[in-house]
């Protein structure tokens, strides 16, 4: 760790001691990755990559602007930190180029200082850098002919990709079909230097957990449980971001599946008797963590609160379990719902034959969302569905919402995040509908209405012969309560 950090005082890709310093030759492997896969097809001769970086996004018509991510595709390739770059990649040579803007001397008057462009060089180890307004000069003196553009759309949001374009990129032949679904489908599988980073993130995102579940208590609200985790994540972590908007609902509010959204801003009061159910990942250099935990306001848990409980992380640990290379995930979902199903007959909120519940669509009542997804430098990361693979599954109802259907690989890092709620709209429709009606104990579901909801959320790596867990907090009942209590501070 020592030389890690010695490192990064001239590379500056990290926040400080204590913080995970991100190596140049994470990216330099990802280049390499990719200038192989494209040469392995069957690509124009003196083709360049050519990727354009993110920019700053105002508030509305104001001067003032959100805090600035890079974008994930060029994060991806070159670890620039920095707002209006390029990036380009010679396929035949392998020779980077970065392409910064060109400041003018007042930047260094409000911004900070202006740095060279050698400076850039040294930070990022990029073979080439330039500015801007040379992009067209310098790949036609570099002999580029054909330049491969990212073009493609996101199968969880459904937008496109930013596609590079500058001055005089006419004078080019561009190919945008080619680089999208090879670098798409790259990022699913991670590298031992990605691994590394991904195993920080989570970790102080756990640790973060570990300090709400102890802060968290009848009296407090939602948001300062949600303030807890932030600050120590930036604090201690150093993650000045998170990955999405946390989720902190409590009682009710656990089983509104998005919460936490300027029409539900985590802004309930935390009553006895409550189940809280937080979902919140920081965000280190790009990389995303992912983790929900579910546990009782006052610590120790009640009757209903330990028979949902126990049917999620039975859910939980057969994914965990059964998950390996080569297995579809569309069957892990398949599994974890089979599983929640019977908990919930043996419970007795259910009757029937499970796989006729299963047939029947019932599970999504439940469990309305898919079993998890790939996770990396987007928190739902790309390449879930791209041409090469299974599609989107149509049925059984609720496998529809998986966001891959992919099959397993040694490296792929995924959510496991099986859950149950008790959602009124939900409820309706299946008591209304004769089809699953016949499964459900109408008297035993109505105690639940208002329960709200558990999910249990674990980011893990597939190895070469399972599912390893990088979550570190406490999952089973009794870990929780102990947890809670202060009898458990030297496990984690």
């Amino acid at each position: 760790m020592s030389q890690n950090r010695l490192t990064c005082y001239s590379y500056k890709l990290w926040m400080g001691p204590g913080t995970y310093c991100v190596p140049p030759e994470l990216f330099a492997l990802n280049r390499s990755r990719l200038a192989e896969r494209l040469n392995s097809k069957e690509i124009p001769k003196k083709s360049v990559v050519l990727l354009q970086g993110g920019n700053e996004i105002p508030f509305n018509d104001t001067d003032t602007n959100y805090l600035f991510r890079q974008e994930s595709y060029f994060m991806w390739t070159f670890g620039v930190l920095e707002e209006k770059c390029f990036g380009a990649l010679d396929l035949d040579t392998r020779k980077s180029f970065l392409f910064v803007p060109r400041l003018p001397e007042s930047y260094a008057v409000w911004m900070g200082p202006l740095y060279t462009l050698d400076d850039f060089k040294m930070k990022y180890k990029i073979d080439s850098v330039h500015y801007t307004d040379e992009i067209a000069e310098v790949l036609k003196n570099h002999g580029a002919s054909v330049l491969l553009t990212l073009k493609g759309i996101n199968s969880d949001s459904g937008s496109e990709s930013k596609e590079a374009s500058f001055t005089g990129i006419e004078s080019f032949q561009v190919n945008n079909a080619l680089l999208f679904p090879e670098i798409a489908d790259l990022r699913t599988v991670k590298t031992d230097l990605e691994l590394d980073v991904i195993r920080y993130v989570v970790e102080v995102s756990s640790a973060a957990h570990r300090k709400v579940m102890r802060m968290a208590r009848p009296g407090k609200t939602e948001y300062q449980c949600e303030s807890e985790f932030l600050h120590y994540c930036y604090s201690v972590g150093g993650c000045r971001y998170v990955s999405y908007t946390c989720i902190c609902g409590s009682g009710p509010n656990a089983a509104i599946l998005h919460y936490g959204h300027p029409g539900a801003p985590n802004d309930r009061f935390i009553q006895d008797g409550d189940t809280l159910l937080f979902d919140m990942g920081a965000n280190y250099m790009g990389f995303a963590a992912d983790i929900t935990c579910s546990f009782p306001a006052n610590g120790t848990f009640t009757s209903m609160q330990r028979l949902i409980y126990e049917a999620v992380l039975k859910s939980n640990l057969a994914v965990m379990t059964n998950g390996k290379p080569g297995v579809l995930w569309t069957d892990m979902h398949l599994l974890a719902n089979k599983v929640l199903l019977q908990e919930l007959k043996n419970g007795g909120l259910l009757t029937g034959n499970v796989d006729e519940m299963v047939k029947a669509g019932l599970a999504a009542i439940f469990q309305p969302h898919g079993l998890g997804h790939l996770l990396g430098l987007d928190v739902h990361d790309v390449g879930g569905y791209l041409d090469n693979n299974p599609p989107r599954p149509k049925e059984p109802r609720g496998a529809e919402k998986l966001r891959t259907a992919r099959v397993l690989q040694k490296n792929m890092v995924l959510t496991i995040e099986p859950g149950c709620y008790f959602i009124d709209p939900l409820l309706d429709s299946a008591l209304a509908d004769p089809k699953l009606a016949q499964f459900i104990i109408k008297e035993e579901i109505e105690r639940f209405r208002g329960f709200g909801g558990i999910r249990i959320e674990d980011d893990v790596v597939v190895t070469e012969n399972g599912i390893e867990n990088l979550t570190k907090v406490p999952r089973t009942i009794q870990e929780i309560e102990d947890w809670i209590s202060g009898k458990d501070d030297g496990k984690y």
